[in-house]
């Protein structure tokens, strides 16, 4: 999901209850924080030889503290946050959005956005974690990652991993 997409599924539902769900149903508990709101740019090489480049938008958002109140922050909370950092470092609106979440028994992890649901009285953002992709198969019509190849750096290639 876009970030400009997020806000906009997000906008029309400012009193309610922001929830986040990840593997298996599990919900970052309430009193939870947004620590950070970043703009992460990728350069990559990928076993097909072609560099690529990404941007995506990486909101990290943290379980409570002893000290916090048990409640969820509302999606108001969550914009305003967002607006004051965007005000101050361009976000990117057509970047891929991600939240990055981890706890003491789960490594942090940056999730994808499945779906936004209204259940109940709560605005749920259904989290999902990533997968691992071979960009030159999905370039190729064929599938090329058998034995490892070696690659020729100064010749473009169709061939992969």
């Amino acid at each position: 999901m876009k970030t400009q997409e997020l806000l906009e599924a997000l906008a029309p539902h400012q009193d309610k209850p922001l929830v986040f769900k990840y593997a298996q149903g599990q919900q970052i508990a309430p009193g939870y924080h947004v620590t950070e709101v970043m703009n992460v740019t990728y350069e990559s090489m990928d076993c097909g030889g072609q560099a690529n480049f990404w941007r995506e938008t990486v909101v990290q958002l943290m379980g409570p503290g002893p000290d916090d109140k048990p409640e969820f922050m509302t999606v108001q909370k969550f914009l305003s946050i967002y607006n004051r950092v965007a005000a101050l470092v361009p976000v990117q609106p057509d970047t891929e959005v991600r939240f990055e979440y981890g706890n003491t028994d789960l490594p942090a992890i940056h999730y994808h956005v499945g779906s936004i649901a209204l259940e109940g009285d709560h605005l749920v953002v259904h989290l999902m974690p990533p997968g691992v992709t071979c960009k030159a198969r999905e370039r190729a019509s064929n599938a090329c990652c058998g034995a490892l190849l070696e690659l020729d750096m100064t010749t473009p290639s169709a061939r992969c991993c």
